[in-house]
């Protein structure tokens, strides 16, 4: 299984290549105006027979958790291919730990991307990842653009 970390002080408009294997590669730019301070870590880089993702997220934010509502958007061959909104804090029994971090506190938190997985077939798709600190969608705490190709069907 291959592992990637994904560790870097982001500016905006930088790109990087962060998880490559046989039937993945993944990629990112940042799509707002701000400098980040991100590290991401997931295994396996692999879209084929697994059914959970493990992930480790590390952050600086830029303004308090109280709120953060997230917003994925996936475009395949010029469609809108999925859209999934979600608030992850909202203040009151929270099950994030990253909920409640404080502005320029480092937040790290881990857990699984599991659950009965959308197959998608081999192509490249434009992954569009929004967070907001208000239900309204007005104020973006960070955007993330992937690339993602799937070099082969994930049936």
């Amino acid at each position: 299984m291959f592992e990637f970390v994904f560790f870097i002080l982001f500016t905006p408009g930088v790109s990087g290549f962060f998880c490559t294997s046989s039937d993945l590669e993944l990629s990112y730019t940042f799509c707002d105006s701000s400098a980040h301070y991100f590290k991401f870590n997931v295994t396996p880089c692999s879209i084929l027979n697994k059914s959970v993702w493990h992930a480790a997220l590390t952050w600086i934010p830029k303004s308090d958790v109280a709120f953060l509502k997230m917003v994925v958007t996936i475009w395949y061959e010029g469609a809108r291919a999925l859209h999934w909104k979600d608030v992850l804090c909202s203040g009151t029994d929270d099950e994030y730990s990253l909920c409640g971090g404080l502005k320029g506190e480092t937040i790290a938190a881990e857990f699984d991307i599991k659950g009965k997985r959308t197959l998608f077939p081999k192509g490249h798709y434009t992954v569009i990842l929004q967070a907001f600190s208000d239900d309204s969608e007005q104020n973006i705490v960070m955007c993330l653009n992937f690339t993602m190709i799937l070099k082969q069907d994930a049936f």
